[in-house]
């Protein structure tokens, strides 16, 4: 065999194990927002208040965000393919678990269970990824596309969950990951290498109790938020016992030997702005849907088809930026990518803000103009960000870097969301969330 067929060979496997990882990453966003659109029927079905809805719709973001990072540890301990398997059995498991659930305390369950393997899927497999491309010009170009998995999934997810639904039932939205997790299970011993473990790495447990509990109990203090005053015990107890917990874990690593997240690895100003722009970018795109899917089918009557059939050109804007992208970095550099997207995003949010809401406006004019940019922002400055904050970071720690792309991937439509949402109504929670994407990308400008 040539030098030419040997590279030609090592090209087609290299893309076939990124579509089969970059699949698997996809859906765990998916899984997300699979529940969005549906939610409502949900809430009939099992006869739920809005703060038990709140809680089933933030259950999985809540562990996936609380766990990525012990998730992105135990990969670089163990070896990425092997935490990688560890973690498809337990999503499997529990993707299998919750259409079969008789009432909400089973379905509240399999949602935790299905946040905790992809905490442990979703590091390992840019773990693996690291591994099959250990150049860096090869591993950032793949940075760039994997960048906009994220979006895409989430966007799927709203699409066809709303489609399933009123077709067939919600329950059949769990069949996406449950298919998509085998099928890596059965292809992942035959295409994935096996990856070193690194013994000598501690596993953390203080740190990762601390930041696991302290994430969880932050995120769940704010996402009550939206059923619950701030001055109640419901809000204020978790919400000030997390922020406690994670001022004693940032303090905690600051003194341990192996940290879970050494301190310096965050203050690297581009790698900060880089991971801001992630959280922000996935907080406007969770909180376009949510906040759109409730208006058109509370304030216009739309059905859930109808209500999905208008996302259709968020899709394909979201689609056609992904694809520019990657070549957009190389050409002008992933910074001016991500400030260029962050702009982009701005300025659809604030149309939606000011126009998308009101419900005798016609979607041409209302809503088509905001639900292009932003996903055409978005898209870019998922792409541009997480190639910034991947850069430089040494194969052993590659399991922490998708830790900490993942937790803010998470954060976004967590936190941040239900932060947003508590400025006032959903048109000030639209624009603000505009402004602060307008800031990010100054500050990004900027930073050299």
């Amino acid at each position: 065999m040539t030098a030419t067929d040997a590279a030609r060979v090592a090209t087609t496997r290299h893309r076939r194990v990124f579509v089969l990882l970059g699949s698997v990453q996809t859906t765990l966003i998916f899984t997300l927002a699979a529940l969005a659109v549906p939610l409502p029927r949900i809430g009939r079905e099992f006869g739920l208040e809005r703060a038990d809805l709140i809680l089933l719709s933030a259950a999985y973001g809540l562990t996936f965000g609380g766990l990525v990072l012990f998730g992105g540890r135990l990969a670089d301990r163990y070896g990425g393919r092997r935490a990688l398997t560890t973690g498809l059995v337990l999503f499997a498991t529990a993707s299998a678990a919750a259409p079969l659930a008789p009432g909400i305390g089973t379905l509240l369950a399999a949602r935790f269970a299905q946040g905790a393997g992809a905490a442990l899927v979703a590091p390992a497999a840019m773990a693996v990824l690291r591994a099959v491309l250990p150049s860096p010009t090869a591993y950032g170009r793949a940075m760039a596309t994997w960048g906009g998995l994220s979006v895409l999934g989430a966007t799927a997810g709203n699409l066809l969950s709303g489609v399933i639904s009123a077709l067939l039932s919600w329950r059949w939205a769990f069949a996406v990951p449950l298919v998509v997790a085998v099928a890596a299970l059965v292809l992942t011993p035959r295409m994935l290498p096996e990856t070193a473990p690194n013994r000598h790495r501690g596993l953390d447990l203080p740190g990762a109790l601390l930041a696991t509990a302290g994430t969880v109990l932050a995120s769940y203090g704010l996402v009550v938020t939206d059923a619950r005053p701030w001055s109640s015990a419901g809000v204020l107890v978790p919400l000030l016992g997390g922020a406690a917990l994670l001022a004693a874990f940032w303090y905690a690593e600051r003194l341990a030997h192996d940290p879970l997240l050494p301190p310096r690895f965050l203050l690297d100003r581009r790698r900060a702005l880089a991971l801001t722009a992630i959280a922000l970018s996935a907080c406007g795109t969770a909180m376009t849907f949510v906040v759109l899917s409730l208006h058109l089918q509370q304030a216009r009557d739309w059905s859930q088809v109808q209500t999905s059939a208008a996302f259709v050109p968020f899709a394909v804007a979201l689609i056609a930026s992904g694809r520019a992208a990657a070549p957009l970095i190389g050409r002008y550099g992933a910074r001016a990518v991500t400030t260029a997207g962050l702009g982009t995003g701005a300025a659809g949010l604030v149309l939606l803000a000011f126009t998308g809401l009101d419900a005798h406006t016609w979607y041409a004019y209302g809503l088509l103009p905001g639900l292009v940019l932003l996903p055409a922002g978005t898209a870019a400055s998922f792409a541009g960000a997480t190639v910034l904050a991947t850069e430089g970071v040494p194969q052993q720690q590659t399991g922490l870097a998708g830790g900490v792309l993942n937790t803010a991937m998470e954060v976004g439509p967590t936190v941040l969301f239900a932060v947003l949402l508590t400025l006032g109504g959903d048109a000030s929670s639209l624009a603000a969330a505009g402004a602060a994407l307008a800031v990010v990308a100054l500050l990004n400008h900027r930073t050299k």
